[in-house]
């Protein structure tokens, strides 16, 4: 598995990106930053070879971002994260119906008048 971490800056109208660290110095610029964050995972690919790609481009400001390419680690890494956060969300799904099932036999209760002492037909 490689991680490739770029630091994204505007200048002008130009998008540049250069690698936070790592042996290979990638950089790139570009019009845009689709543009940019195509040019720089076809960067990684060419360097660490053909891998599953995963990316994620995080803005810092409208002129600074983080662009990071993880090629390779296959779908298990994606399982075990999505798996990770399913879980949480399946049991927090079953607790709130615990409480549901209590609200509903309180509400098949219908309230009346003659349980008051009184009607309002009197």
């Amino acid at each position: 598995m490689a991680v490739f971490t770029f630091i994204v800056k505007k200048s002008g109208d130009t998008w540049t990106a250069k690698q936070h660290a790592g042996e290979h110095n990638l950089e790139s610029s570009a019009s845009d930053t689709f543009e940019l964050q195509r040019k720089l995972t076809n960067l990684a690919l060419a360097t660490a070879g053909p891998n599953p790609v995963s990316s994620t481009f995080s803005p810092v400001t409208p002129t600074a971002a983080i662009y990071q390419v993880v090629l390779g680690g296959g779908g298990g890494g994606a399982a075990f994260a999505s798996g990770g956060a399913a879980a949480p969300a399946a049991g927090g799904a079953a607790a709130a119906a615990a409480p549901a099932e209590e609200e509903k036999k309180v509400e098949e209760k219908e309230e009346s008048d003659d349980d008051m002492g009184f009607s309002l037909f009197d």
